[in-house]
């Protein structure tokens, strides 16, 4: 089919308008797709960061329960006085008002030299672990008087006593019924063990 010369004037412009209209949507439709692009690129990187951030955050509440922990470990240890340096002096006190509490008939103790038991390391500085030995001699009535005796010890305060060693022995003694005889002498090793934080001491 073949236009006339008339015809293909009639058609041009009708044809333009056309071409011109496809190439606009062609337009459209390209930087649309370049703007969903760039939209789905900021989304993730959104993502990534929210990601992120909620990575950082749950790091840090790890870290405050941890650190939330080691308080008030640090804080029992203080309320029982076992950080920092021996008690010698009331050790002493502490043996002595259970004597006189528990009306012990003989006690007698020595306490060694304190010696470094282990150090673990930390951050600044490393944990020290000391004991001092405290060899303790009882006379007893009963054996329920040694339990007493070291349940006294330990709610003492002052370090924590870590038995080591405790022999009874029978004392071979008759009883009479007009004093109260130790049927029973009691030989115990107790360690009095001391923590010292060296990064607390700087």
């Amino acid at each position: 089919m073949r236009f006339t010369r008339e015809e293909l004037k009639r058609v041009a412009a009708p044809l333009a308008i056309a071409l011109a209209a496809l190439a606009a949507g062609a337009a459209l439709i390209w930087g649309a797709g370049g703007a969903l692009r760039e939209t789905q690129a900021r989304l993730a990187v959104a993502q990534a960061e929210r990601r992120a951030a909620n990575e950082r955050l749950a790091r840090i509440s790890e870290e405050e329960r941890e650190v939330s922990e080691k308080i008030d470990v640090y804080q029992r240890l203080k309320r029982l006085n076992i950080l920092g340096e021996e008690h010698r002096l009331e050790w002493a006190d502490a043996i002595t008002r259970i004597r006189a509490q528990r009306e012990l008939l003989d006690l007698r103790y020595a306490v060694e030299r304190q010696r470094q038991l282990f150090s673990a390391p930390g951050k600044p500085a490393n944990v020290d672990f000391f004991a001092s030995t405290m060899k303790v001699q009882l006379a007893l009535l009963h054996e329920e008087d040694l339990l007493r005796f070291l349940a006294d010890l330990r709610e003492s305060g002052n370090a924590f006593y870590a038995v080591r060693r405790c022999e009874l022995t029978r004392t071979g003694q008759a009883i009479t019924g007009t004093t109260m005889t130790p049927r029973l002498r009691a030989d115990c090793d107790i360690d009095l063990i001391t923590i010292i934080d060296r990064a607390a001491k700087k």
